[in-house]
């Protein structure tokens, strides 16, 4: 329990401070919202209206330590303020349109390939030496140097400009309904079997070869040695002995990984004009749009925050020695 809430705290204490930095960046550059906006539309304004916006975007001349508590307060309150880019939009409504879809796609397609992958690093390291040793690793450490930008047009390409298997751009068709209805449900998946094959074909490679390389090095310890000496079978040496602790690096390196599921694939999202996170993050940098960037940056560090503290939760779960010397 202690360890829990010693947890508990460095992690608040982290997110105060990615909250702090989040309202000191903005601050720091040049201009404000309201002069951004306005100059984007090449006109002059009354010095009244200028006001105006600028109360709206939250712009005052109070002292810095009182636009921080009321930065905090209104951030508690889920008031991240207004989108410059989609005007008069606040930064909430969104993010609540767009990080659906980059959940949807990104997190299931890793999904997938983490789960793929580890099955794959694991069986070949307990095979290893044989045809699939031999053959696996290599293969997807070439498609793993491919590019991802360069692999999604050439699916793109092929699969839709030359074949029409797919549809090139999109997360849906125009013409069908908006809705939880199976139409919309299957056109959407539709639209994102090209993405979800580009995520999954290129990160397969690194969990794979991560899980071989920490499947063999397990392997030659004590335990799984004795556990063989015992006759126990083969597929509950190989899954409770030894994956079950060559997985835990292969754990950390996901918990990373969430980071770029909500900050979205951009590449992606813009090879295939998918709606995302990754591309409202690109427009918000084009715009200048601070406080749509701050959203997005406050998502992406509760995000990985979160995935972090699971995994310190799932590292005392599967391995005793973590839980015997952190009790």
């Amino acid at each position: 329990m202690r360890y829990l809430l010693r947890r508990i705290g460095f992690y608040l204490i982290a997110l105060w401070a990615s909250v702090t930095l989040n309202f000191l960046i903005p601050r720091l550059a040049p201009g404000n919202p309201a002069e951004i906006l306005i100059a984007r539309f090449q006109g002059r304004i009354q010095p009244q209206a200028l006001q105006a916006l600028e109360l709206q975007f939250g712009i005052t001349n109070q002292p810095l330590w009182q636009q921080y508590l009321t930065y905090l307060n209104n951030t508690l309150h889920g008031n991240l303020g207004l989108s410059i880019t989609y005007f008069p939009s606040p930064v909430t409504t969104m993010l609540a349109q767009e990080l659906p879809w980059t959940l949807g796609l990104t997190f299931i397609s890793l999904l997938i390939s983490f789960i793929l992958g580890t099955f794959l690093g694991a069986l070949i390291a307990w095979r290893r030496g044989t045809f699939l040793d031999s053959l696996l690793p290599p293969v997807f450490s070439f498609i793993s140097a491919i590019p991802q930008f360069f692999l999604a047009l050439v699916l793109l390409y092929v699969l839709g400009f030359m074949m029409g298997l797919f549809p090139l751009h999109g997360g849906y068709d125009n013409f069908v309904t908006i809705g939880l209805n199976p139409d919309f449900i299957g056109n959407v998946l539709y639209h994102s079997i090209l993405p979800a094959v580009t995520i999954v074909v290129v990160s397969l490679s690194g969990w794979m070869l991560g899980m071989r390389n920490a499947m063999v090095t397990t392997l030659s310890e004590d335990y799984v040695l004795m556990a063989q000496a015992k006759g126990l079978p083969e597929s509950q040496v190989m899954l409770r002995y030894a994956a079950r602790n060559a997985l835990l690096p292969n754990i950390t390196g996901f918990a990373l990984s969430l980071g770029f599921v909500v900050s979205g694939q951009l590449l992606i999202e813009i090879v295939f004009s998918y709606p995302g996170i990754g591309f409202a993050l690109l427009q918000a940098v084009q715009n200048s749009d601070y406080a749509l960037m701050q959203g997005i940056f406050l998502c992406i560090t509760i995000v990985m925050l979160i995935a972090n503290f699971l995994v310190d939760l799932i590292y005392v779960v599967l391995d005793p020695r973590v839980r015997q010397t952190r009790s």
